[in-house]
């Protein structure tokens, strides 16, 4: 794939009257971008003679079904995503990242055992939750470092957040032999709570002293649930800085930050935008539907 913008911008933002850094990195590449394309960077450049077909696992919905659709067609490999459920209305009305990945050629399955890999079947775990992740992700972590010594920032705060916590992960495990003051990865759990993924780090990487620091808010959120909450403050980080951010991810993540002032009010923080936009598209009407007066309060 050509036109990869890399290294991916960083902008300074004004939200809630402070100062942000803003990673953007969902400008790397219009259909091939965020953490996914961080996380799957390892298969776009490298070469895979006997593989034949990729094949994962997730949601109808997920960000990175649409990535590994838009890989699979670079590489020339059939695409195979299983499901254990579907909406109806989801299937009989295309859209979002379903109706993209269906485009670039995908071959959807609903509550189906998944195929066994072999030799010339590459499996991906559901949301490029493997090793190979740490590849793409170093590279943004050396991207950020060379950034920071041009700011002449000593002290970076970053924070991200998460799903499984792939990214996260590395990115904090990248950074530790950068010297001394090395920056410190923030994240929160978006999916599951903060033991859910204390888990899914271990499962990559067992030393702790790589794992990045959880930040959590008092109530407990569920994943894919409308919170009036998420979106206000999407609303209001469009409004205040001109850029669309996932509505998903991103307002829990401003949200658990923004509670967590003693990350930002003193060290200079820098949040990393993960693309997922695209999801929006979905995502967007059901919170017009439920809240149809906060755009006019």
């Amino acid at each position: 794939m050509k036109n990869l913008k890399l290294p991916s911008p960083t902008q300074t933002i004004q939200f809630e009257n402070h100062t942000f850094f803003l990673k953007r990195d969902d400008l790397i590449h219009p259909d091939f971008s965020g953490n996914k394309a961080r996380k799957f960077y390892y298969y776009l450049q490298n070469d895979f003679p006997d593989i034949q077909k990729v094949i994962s696992y997730g949601s109808a919905q997920s960000n990175a079904m649409y990535s590994l659709s838009v890989l699979a067609k670079i590489k020339g490999w059939e695409f195979e995503y299983y499901v254990d459920h579907m909406a109806d209305y989801l299937r009989e009305n295309p859209h979002g990242n379903y109706a993209a990945a269906l485009k670039n050629g995908m071959h959807l399955i609903v509550g189906r055992g998944i195929t066994t890999p072999t030799q010339e079947i590459l499996f991906i775990e559901e949301g490029g939750r493997q090793k190979e992740a740490e590849h793409g992700i170093k590279i943004l972590a050396q991207e950020i470092v060379a950034w920071q010594k041009v700011q002449k920032i000593e002290q970076l705060n970053i924070f991200l957040p998460s799903g499984t916590g792939t990214a996260a992960l590395f990115l904090q495990k990248a950074f530790v032999g950068v010297g001394t003051p090395r920056p410190t990865v923030y994240t929160c759990a978006c999916v599951g709570d903060s033991i859910y993924l204390k888990k899914q780090f271990s499962m990559l990487e067992p030393d702790e002293k790589y794992h990045p620091t959880i930040l959590s808010l008092k109530k407990k959120h569920h994943f894919g649930k409308l919170y009036r909450e998420n979106y206000e403050i999407w609303l209001k980080l469009h409004q205040q800085t001109g850029v669309v951010f996932d509505l998903i991810y991103d307002p829990l993540g401003w949200r658990t930050l923004l509670a967590h002032p003693e990350v930002y009010r003193e060290t200079p923080t820098l949040y990393i935008h993960q693309g997922g936009v695209l999801g929006n598209e979905s995502m967007l009407p059901r919170y017009q539907r439920k809240y149809p007066l906060i755009m006019s309060e």
